[in-house]
């Protein structure tokens, strides 16, 4: 066999090789938008919006007598007062019309309201049934999904106070990874059941009045990840590389022995 043929015959097979492995190449790379995409412009104001109850939330309530004085007891009392504080860890889902079933009360409608507002509402409501009641009620199930930049990877951050930023949520899920590029930075929000794309540039000073804009329940911070090319070229290709070494030691080794 010509030495031409076997050196003709490796560089289509390295050729071979790194076509196939360039299609594997940064894949975990998510929500990729054209150069001339359309995107919506950020909300620095929205620090401002309080959350309003929606269809699927879980909410838990405690209602309390005589404006909450059992509150202040427990915290002034000895330990031993906690006890008869302990109250059973239930939840209640807003239905798709946006109704509640709660004890006593029935279906209550608080889609729509915020925390203060239906706090109110249902402090009246219950003011039948309790004397001067003191209601507490919680959204134990608002998140935000966050992927900073390492790949695919991403994390769900709940949303334990209210108007939190994009900055803090980051911050939650660890910052911006190694591979994250500060400058691609996307907010993904569906308002309207239509998905608004917000680009967020934190790689400069002039970034950060975009970084207070306050996430809500369900959005998805996106931080793009750095194309490796050549570090994902070589992890995709070592094993053909390891294949066809081993062909060619094979094969090297069967000539020499003829």
């Amino acid at each position: 066999m010509p030495k031409s043929f076997d050196r003709s015959w490796i560089w289509l097979a390295g050729v071979l090789m790194i076509a196939i492995s360039s299609c594997n190449i940064n894949r975990n790379i998510m929500f990729k938008t054209d150069k001339d995409y359309a995107y919506n412009q950020p909300n620095v104001d929205s620090t401002n919006k309080q959350y309003r109850i929606g269809k699927n939330d879980f909410l838990t309530m405690q209602i309390f007598s005589n404006e909450g004085s059992l509150i202040v007891q427990y915290t002034t009392s000895t330990l031993d007062a906690a006890r008869y504080f302990v109250t059973p860890d239930l939840y209640y889902i807003v239905d798709t019309d946006g109704q509640v079933e709660l004890p006593i009360l029935g279906k209550v409608k608080l889609e729509g309201m915020s925390i203060a507002e239906a706090q109110e509402d249902l402090e009246k409501r219950y003011s039948i049934q309790f004397n001067n009641p003191y209601c507490v009620l919680r959204v134990i199930n608002k998140r935000v999904i966050v992927f900073n930049g390492a790949g695919s990877i991403g994390q769900v951050v709940p949303l334990l106070n209210q108007n939190v930023s994009v900055i803090e949520a980051l911050a939650l899920a660890g910052g911006i990874a190694d591979r994250g590029d500060a400058r691609k930075v996307k907010l993904i929000r569906k308002v309207n059941d239509k998905e608004e794309v917000y680009p967020i540039d934190l790689s400069t000073i002039e970034g950060v009045k975009y970084s207070q804009m306050a996430v809500q329940a369900g959005d998805i911070i996106y931080v793009e990840p750095v194309p490796r090319i050549g570090q994902e070229l070589l992890k995709t290709t070592q094993p053909f590389v390891t294949l066809i070494s081993g062909f060619i030691i094979i094969y090297t080794f069967l000539r020499a022995n003829k």
